[in-house]
């Protein structure tokens, strides 16, 4: 039997995904506005309509499927003879309503990771307090040295230091510290290990970091800079997939996200509730930096495309046909789709085994 509180977390998980799509379709919607622009109709969900009502010119609805919604603005893939059609407008505002959707959800993170942070009594920093009673570390390493980077990435957070570590490629590190005001590289560094539930080695710490206390001032830091954290894990790993550094089994889909605030809201649970929607608002942020860097992408059907677009545009003093640029974005979403079902059909197959 599913306990209730599981069942609540599971009603705040769909909220909380809802509120992703909203904050970004929103982003697009009231950037569009501002600029004068003619927005026909602003939809949370996609498929049938639930409920819908007029308000001035928009058509405001809910629809069935929480996978997405859309902001349909007048003259956006087509010409339009409408002076207040998106298309007329100067190409400057246009840019600012294409990326407003992503700059929301990178602010919506910022506001999670707040919430997040605010129960901890202190915060990790990147120095190191003391050393394990047997730690092979200290040997190179000394207490007040500042983690600058490991092999190549640059540390500024725990979560910086966290995703270095689970991401090593084999556990022969480079550390790069700051000590007494000098900069110092350290190689060959071996710290101990465990293995997770796919089998893969992950490295952990043998010292322990120095507190930061928890008040507005560093409640407000952190949160800023564990945001920019969370947008270059993003990058980083985009880049990685792209690289091959990372395996196409380590990519997730909508099923993959799925399973994966499942647990982690489970795992929570097996502490308390409160822990459990601390994981839960903790994989939504992560959900939402990622949709707003994703989207930010210069890929054809998402605002990363159109943004590429727009500048050529500004560059040309002409615009591109508007046929033309919807034949690239309609290849564009046809291929983001067949991505999609791979992905999707991946994650399955993943869920069985």
């Amino acid at each position: 039997m599913i306990p209730i509180e599981g069942v609540l977390l599971t009603i705040i998980g769909i909220l909380l995904f809802e509120l992703i799509i909203f904050i970004h379709e929103f982003g697009h919607f009231i950037t569009a506005k501002k600029c004068g622009v003619k927005v026909n109709e602003f939809a949370l969900g996609m498929g049938p309509k639930l409920i819908k009502f007029q308000k001035g010119e928009t058509l405001y609805s809910l629809r069935l499927f929480p996978i997405g919604g859309f902001c349909a603005m007048e003259g956006e893939d087509a010409e339009s003879d409408d002076k207040r059609a998106f298309g007329n407008k100067p190409v400057w505002q246009r840019m600012l309503i294409v990326v407003a959707g992503a700059v929301n959800n990178i602010l919506l993170g910022f506001l999670l990771m707040m919430i997040t942070l605010i129960p901890s009594d202190r915060f990790a920093s990147n120095e190191i307090a003391v050393f394990a009673d047997v730690s092979n570390t200290s040997q190179q390493l000394e207490i007040g040295d500042k983690i600058k980077s490991i092999d190549g990435y640059d540390i500024f957070t725990s979560m910086d230091l966290n995703f270095a570590l689970a991401t090593a490629r084999d556990n022969d590190m480079t550390f790069k510290v700051e000590r007494k005001g000098e900069t110092m590289t350290f190689e060959h560094i071996k710290l101990p290990t465990t293995k997770n539930d796919d089998g893969k080695e992950i490295a952990h710490l043998d010292f322990k970091v120095a507190p930061i206390p928890n008040n507005f001032g560093t409640l407000m830091q952190q949160s800023f800079l564990q945001t920019c954290s969370t947008v270059r894990m993003v990058w980083s790993s985009l880049i990685g997939l792209v690289t091959g550094r990372f395996g196409f089994n380590e990519v997730a889909g909508p099923i993959g996200m799925t399973s994966a605030i499942s647990q982690a809201a489970a795992t929570g649970l097996q502490s308390s509730f409160w822990d459990g929607l601390s994981n839960l608002i903790f994989i939504m942020m992560v959900i939402t930096v990622n949709l707003g860097v994703v989207n930010l992408l210069p890929i054809p059907a998402l605002d990363g495309g159109r943004l590429v677009f727009l500048i050529i545009e500004a560059i040309r003093r002409k615009p591109i046909k508007p046929e033309h640029e919807g034949w690239v974005h309609a290849i564009g979403m046809f291929v983001l789709l067949a991505f999609m079902a791979i992905i999707s059909i991946n994650d399955i197959i993943r869920l069985f085994q």
